[in-house]
């Protein structure tokens, strides 16, 4: 794997980055370590994080991600240097009184201390990419399907003010560039220029949700970032396990169902946008495609986004190292044009039941 810049950044990572959030909840610390290793050992240089991981997010797992790359980071000397690390300071909190309180916002003291929490337990003196996980402004997300300004968070914090606790930051050493998670078309746009227009730091990412299942990167997004030099990184490109077509036999919960599985194991999942059944039904039929055409479904569906000029990076979240090791191992897999437009016609007729 080549790596690829990072927006304007001077950031360099592989197209394969290696998503952290199963750390602390479905993965101990000796099992991390491993796969930490392994993803060296195949030539990974992308580790994101968040200061809100281990998934599902509970306060007794909250920072515990953070802790263990920040472990293993100290164990292995001479390792961090060839990293990429992001990590993120999570939205506004309501339902997690855990994370400030619960807050309804995320104020520039808000930014300043949280980086310095995820400095101590990274155990590392800069954050190569700093992302607010979410926006404090109302945005449909997290399967919410509409805006409506009756739903706007008036008292947020603006955005003008988080980019110039942003630049504190990168004015500090501690963070080399900046980016966002789970944006729109609007708020990448307010990013970029009021960071131009005030000399401030210029978003180099965003990381949104880009899958079979959830392909909305493509409905006006994927053109905004492409125009004002933004890089995607796309999460949950197997959809939560979805399209891997562990659970096409069992449902989700039948018998059968994988009991240690994301979905199958946390009922909270399942009341997300990945549990719904019109995602499932989705994932059957391009499972079903990838099998017809001499593919696992998770080679599909992952060479579906290593391949697309929309991404930079794919964020691949695994348990194991065998998981790890089939991640990788779809790299370079093609999909024709025939194939292609049968994606296309499933779409066409399914949508993005997970958006």
């Amino acid at each position: 794997m080549n790596t690829i810049p990072l927006g304007q950044s001077g950031l360099h990572v592989t197209p394969i980055c290696l998503g952290t959030m199963t750390f602390g909840e479905q993965v101990d610390e000796t099992a991390s370590f491993a796969i930490l290793d392994r993803a060296v050992e195949r030539g990974i240089n992308f580790i994101d994080t968040a200061e809100m991981y281990a998934v599902p997010p509970r306060a007794e797992t909250f920072n515990a991600t953070e802790k263990i790359i920040g472990n293993w980071l100290a164990a292995r000397s001479g390792v961090r240097r060839k990293l990429v690390i992001a990590t993120k300071v999570a939205g506004p909190s309501r339902g997690m009184p855990w994370i400030r309180g619960g807050s309804a916002d995320l104020t520039a003291a808000d930014i300043l201390a949280a980086c310095d929490g995820s400095l101590q337990r990274l155990k590392t003196d800069v954050i190569d990419l700093y992302q607010i996980h979410w926006p404090t402004r109302h945005v449909p997300m997290f399967g919410s399907l509409y805006y409506h300004p009756k739903n706007e968070n008036t008292d947020a914090t603006s955005v003008h003010a988080q980019l110039e606790a942003l630049g504190t930051l990168v004015k500090a050493g501690k963070v080399r560039a900046v980016g966002l998670s789970n944006e729109t078309p609007y708020g990448v746009h307010e990013f970029v220029r009021l960071a131009e227009q005030h000399g401030l730091p210029r978003v180099a990412t965003v990381q949104n949700p880009y899958c079979l299942l959830n392909r909305t990167v493509e409905n006006g997004l994927d053109e905004t970032m492409h125009r004002l030099g933004v890089s995607l990184l796309a999460y949950s490109p197997l959809a939560f396990g979805l399209l891997t077509g562990k659970y096409d036999a069992s449902g989700l919960t039948g018998p059968g169902a994988p009991a240690q599985a994301r979905i199958a194991k946390f009922e909270s999942t399942r009341k997300q946008r990945w549990g719904r059944p019109e995602a499932l039904a989705a994932a059957r039929r391009y499972n079903q495609l990838a099998v017809d055409n001499g593919m696992t479904p998770t080679q599909m569906a992952l060479a579906f986004c290593y391949t697309k000029w929309q991404v930079a990076s794919t964020i691949i979240g695994v348990t194991s190292l065998a998981q790890l090791d089939q991640d990788v191992d779809a790299w370079g897999t093609t999909l024709s044009p025939e194939l292609l437009k049968q994606i296309d016609t499933i779409r066409w007729e399914n949508r993005d039941p997970a958006l």
